[in-house]
């Protein structure tokens, strides 16, 4: 119902404000009843971010940084403040009442010298005949529910940034251990390289060569450990940290679930982004009815009532000795089209509110597709490297023993190894990207925390 609510506002919104929105502007969405992606593999479901890991460490460290990051808090307090600006306009549709006083002391050749005391009430009303202000707190309860939906939008995205931060941490740490197997891999041939170069059965450049890989294999520890560092203190940022490197992450979470994509009308109201983009043009809407009838004439009720002597103590009786009462109207006669100018502004930002509304619709149907489709290729890609990991340790072992015999040469023994630890790398990062994608789809769909 809420889906049909929106579309029909979209489609409704040009007739609902004086300056209308651009021809076919809210018809040009046009939502499939199926998404294009494959469907990921069926697992078992998981409703949430948080759902779709059984990782206590991983889920406690989202859980703080949903207590601690800085960002989220200022999203929140945007949202208070947004309250706080819908209390300020309803304001508007009750009088307001000051209180005055004033003391002081003349004196002339006719009466002397004397005291002037005054204490009086003032009230001001304007009647909301055609609805400004009404429409005005409308625009700021739209607001109000546009910051809320920035707020849950925010909290989504934490979530999965650290979730793939994380990920990133695991994917770094696996591959300074792969990093620290490939130098003793290397160190191994070297020695023996070494040992056959002093029988005289291997040449002066074999045991260069096999020197060269080892001492690449121990630069590249260098990168892997400063890789592995910054990624801790990515995550450790995102927890409202001090970010150090003091962080630790080495094990793969179990990818056993999966989220359901559903059909694409259903991410109208499951993306906390697109909530707020449609709050947004509800406000814009209502901002353009306030400039309508500010062409109105306006109709303010005025009221005052005191007292005043020259004995301080009569200003406490409790009626008082004057009082007023106005009523008035004003209407706009010239301003230079001011008003006009100010309705015309209007009606173009509900357009740019439109247009934002359907290109966050639009990317978020992308977001989808593009999770969905990359699923299958990584599982896929991931397949493939397996089988072709599986492969050259084989080769590497099979070679290995042929160099030891004297049957293969040094270079086929040094690229069966390189095969091996370029492979498993590949590997690595295929399952990383497996698992944030993962995330990315959940985040997608606006599945929540």
């Amino acid at each position: 119902m809420k889906t049909a609510a929106i579309l029909a506002t979209l489609a409704l919104a040009a007739c609902s404000a004086p300056g209308p929105l651009a021809p076919g502007a809210a018809d040009s969405l046009k939502i499939p009843a199926r998404y294009d992606g494959s469907q990921p593999p069926v697992l078992r479901v998981a409703t949430s971010l948080t759902g779709l890991f059984d990782d206590s460490a991983l889920n406690a460290t989202v859980r703080r940084a949903l207590a601690q990051n800085p960002d989220l808090r200022g999203s929140f307090a945007r949202m208070e403040e947004a309250g706080f600006n819908v209390r300020k306009t309803a304001s508007a549709l009750y009088p307001s009442v000051d209180a005055n006083a004033a003391a002081g002391r003349s004196d002339n050749a006719l009466t002397g010298e004397r005291a002037n005391y005054s204490a009086g009430l003032d009230a001001r009303w304007e009647l909301d005949v055609w609805g400004r202000i009404r429409a005005g707190v409308s625009a700021s309860a739209a607001d109000q529910a546009a910051a809320a939906a920035d707020y849950e939008n925010a909290r989504q995205s934490l979530a999965a940034q650290t979730m793939q931060a994380w990920f990133d941490l695991v994917g770094a740490e696996k591959r300074l251990a792969l990093g620290n197997r490939r130098l003793a891999s290397f160190s191994e041939t070297k020695d023996l390289v070494q040992r056959r170069f002093e029988l005289g059965t291997a040449t002066f450049a074999e045991s260069e060569l096999a020197r060269t890989d080892y001492e690449n294999a121990r630069a590249d520890i260098r990168q892997l450990e400063d890789n592995r560092d910054r990624a801790a203190r990515v995550v450790r940022s995102l927890t409202g940290d001090y970010p150090d490197a003091n962080l630790s992450a080495s094990s793969w979470s179990s990818l056993s679930r999966t989220v359901p994509a559903g059909v694409p009308s259903d991410l109208l109201i499951s993306r906390p982004d697109i909530d707020a983009a449609y709050q947004r043009l509800r406000a814009a809407d209502s901002r353009v009815t306030v400039a309508h009838r500010d062409l109105f004439p306006s109709f303010p009720l005025t009221a005052s009532a005191g007292r005043s002597g020259s004995v301080l103590s009569d200003l406490g009786r409790s009626s008082f000795d004057s009082w007023s009462l106005l009523a008035s109207m004003s209407a706009p006669l010239f301003d230079a089209g001011q008003r006009q100018a100010e309705l015309g502004a209007a009606g173009k930002r509900a357009e740019q509110a439109l247009a934002s509304y359907q290109s966050i619709a639009l990317a978020a149907f992308k977001e989808v597709e593009d999770a969905l489709g990359t699923e299958r290729l990584l599982r896929e890609q991931e397949t493939a490297r397996q089988q072709a990991l599986e492969a050259a340790r084989s080769a590497e072992s099979r070679t290995r023993r042929d160099y030891e015999a004297g049957i293969a040469d040094l270079l086929s023994l040094l690229e069966a190894q390189r095969r091996v630890f370029t492979t498993e790398d590949q590997t690595i990062s295929i399952h990383r990207a497996r698992l944030q994608n993962r995330v990315a789809l959940a985040l997608a769909l606006g599945k929540g925390i």
